[in-house]
């Protein structure tokens, strides 16, 4: 029998019981109900891998007899019954587990030898890997961009920058505007998998005798990070002294007024087929949406031979003291004199001082996390906000955080993350009147629950 045909067959049997697991979780089950299921897929996975070592190893009955067990326990389980699903359970997994073992205790052919070595050989080097040294693997291979990668993400981004506000000062040379920069993870050293994503800001200059930024909660939106910029002294320096006086709506100054003009002046008007010949590269506007973002793309492939897009927001904004407030319609919708107050700066700030006080991994860990949810389409919707916040939460409980305790640090972010899957809370750590999981959807809660329920035991699925 050709060993890599049963493997196959046993895998696609796997694969079956796996899939119903997941549609049945998803339509009858909740986080807590998912947990159940997380462990019988856990346990036919160790009896399947104790099948395929019967010729290798010692006290293998034993083994396979505990984790059946395991399975009994979860069989009988009040909520799998009340479910009716602990016996479909069971019979679905001993009907692939049985198969799976016949198929894998059969004799490779010759001919496949050395093939079944070479793969033998790649299994028992992850085999011999520590979770810590999995870590530490895939914060290299996955979480880490190579420096050259940044670099030429960031030199293509600052080229940008400086043909936009060449443009304005040449163009609109009355609008009030602060020096243009870089910022967001890109620069930061936090962005993961790849260098895909930047942000330009675009800083606008207030006369402080006209304006006045107010908090969220002294205004009628009652939203912590939703916050007004009204404008002042009307009867001694009437509209129109100020340049930001025609995007006034109400009495506010309108965000939204603020990135249509934008988006006209900078996105429609800039002769960007001229700067993409200049750049050695296509840049095209991202038109149709609520955000300012151009998209650049390479002529000639990388160094790497890739040829991926890197995505460009320009992003208005005002800053009062260590208040950033961002023009995002996307993220104050249907406001459209509200302003988003950015936590991004402090939840950064406070990360890079922890780390430095201790000479922690916080910020390793955060990069970690931010790859697998990246990675993981279960986890996709975790953004990078509830993860930073995590870590931040943690680090108040939390004392050692130097780099041998990376292992531990990500098995209990893992818990952390259930236990605010299950209560649909995360709080901001400096805003704990936002809660950073209420866009998530139910069936997204659910999905996040199962699979973070499955890494409890398992964490290697994770960095898959």
């Amino acid at each position: 029998m050709n060993s890599q045909g049963s493997r196959s067959r046993g895998e696609d049997g796997v694969a079956k019981v796996i899939d119903f697991l997941l549609s049945n979780a998803r339509l009858v089950l909740g986080v807590g109900g998912a947990a159940l299921l997380g462990i019988a897929t856990l346990a036919m996975k160790r009896l399947i891998e104790y099948a395929g070592r019967a010729a290798e190893e010692e006290k293998v009955e034993q083994k396979m007899t505990e984790t059946w067990e395991e399975l009994s326990l979860v069989s009988s389980s009040p909520t799998l019954l009340r479910k009716g699903l602990g016996g479909v359970v069971m019979k679905h997994i001993a009907k692939a587990a049985k198969q799976q073992k016949a198929d894998l205790c059969q004799p490779p052919q010759k001919s496949m030898l050395e093939v079944q070595t070479e793969s033998k050989s790649k299994q028992l080097q992850l085999c011999v890997l520590s979770l810590q040294e999995r870590l530490q693997q895939y914060y290299h291979t996955r979480a880490a961009l190579a420096p050259q990668e940044v670099l030429r993400a960031q030199t293509l981004a600052v080229d940008i920058c400086t043909e936009i506000q060449g443009f304005l000062h040449s163009q609109h040379p009355q609008m009030p505007l602060g020096e243009m920069s870089l910022g967001g993870s890109l620069l930061d050293d936090l962005q993961v998998v790849s260098a895909d994503h930047a942000c330009l800001l675009v800083p606008l200059q207030l006369e402080a005798s006209l304006w006045r930024l107010i908090p969220g909660e002294e205004t009628l939106l009652t939203h912590p990070l939703h916050w007004m910029v009204r404008r002042i002294n009307l009867e001694y320096f009437p509209r129109g002294c100020s340049y930001w006086d025609r995007f006034l709506v109400g009495g506010y100054l309108s965000s939204e007024a603020v990135v249509m003009m934008f988006s006209k002046v900078v996105m429609e008007t800039m002769n960007w087929l001229s700067i993409s010949s200049t750049l050695d590269c296509k840049i095209r506007p991202v038109l149709g949406g609520p955000d300012l973002r151009l998209e650049i793309r390479p002529i000639r492939g990388g160094a790497d031979g890739s040829n991926q897009s890197l995505f460009i927001s320009i992003l208005p904004l005002l800053r009062e003291d260590d208040v950033v407030l961002t023009a995002q319609p996307e993220l104050t919708d249907p406001w459209a004199n509200a302003w988003h107050l950015s936590l991004y700066p402090w939840e950064t700030q406070r990360l890079a001082q922890l780390d430095a006080a201790d000479d922690g991994c916080r910020r390793h860990v955060l990069k970690i996390l931010k790859a697998v949810c990246r990675l993981n389409p279960a986890l996709r919707p975790l953004e990078a906000a509830p993860l930073a916040n995590l870590l931040l939460h943690l680090s108040d409980s939390e004392t050692d955080w130097s780099e041998p305790s990376i292992e531990a640090r990500f098995q209990q972010c893992i818990m952390e993350l259930i236990g605010y899957l299950e209560q649909a809370a995360l709080h901001s750590y400096f805003k704990p009147a936002v809660n950073l999981l209420s866009g998530l959807s139910e069936d997204q809660v659910d999905q996040m629950g199962f699979m973070l329920y499955c890494a409890v035991s398992e964490p290697e699925i994770l960095l898959i």
